[in-house]
């Protein structure tokens, strides 16, 4: 059976399958429904998003123990495009890249633990919105992205499987 996530963008909570409620961070300009979705505009897109992958830090954050959900680490040299004109847009790509993509490994922690969330990839559709994560909250408003704090987000991978899915509303 499939489980939600679920993202108040209005109370800015996040709810696990556990219904234990924790606080959340959305795009620096709020939400929008997926189809008004622009990249760069700052905004979480509305919507059923399905959760693809994890990525993990190496020394800063760890799959929990019993995590079904797939995963990997992040090397120094990944990014993910945000370029509207690249072939890759909306994908993983590695450093140095031709064009615009940021990069997976950050000083700050937000991408400590990304929860990689099927927006806009099936196929992408160029500057409709890219890299749209469950990451690491550091206290501020995201770029378009949902963010809690570290240690709920580890708890909260461990209680979910492959199929679930990020629910923002």
């Amino acid at each position: 059976m499939t489980s939600a996530v679920r993202v108040d963008s209005t109370a800015l909570t996040l709810t696990g399958p556990d219904a234990i409620a924790v606080p959340c961070a959305i795009g620096r300009s709020g939400a929008c429904p997926a189809a008004d979705k622009r990249e760069g505009d700052g905004m979480t897109p509305l919507g059923r998003w399905p959760i693809r992958t994890v990525l993990f830090r190496p020394g800063h954050a760890a799959p929990p123990t019993g995590m079904k959900l797939p995963w990997r680490w992040v090397r120094p040299d990944d990014g993910w495009s945000d370029g509207p004109g690249d072939p890759a847009y909306n994908r993983p790509v590695r450093h140095p890249h031709g064009f615009s993509a940021e990069r997976l490994v950050r000083d700050d922690g937000a991408y400590d633990v990304i929860v990689v969330l099927g927006h806009n990839d099936s196929p992408p559709v160029r500057n409709m919105g890219s890299a749209v994560f469950l990451h690491c909250s550091e206290g501020r408003p995201t770029a378009g992205c949902v963010a809690v704090e570290k240690d709920a987000l580890l708890e909260l991978l461990a209680t979910l499987s492959p199929g679930d899915v990020v629910e923002i509303f």
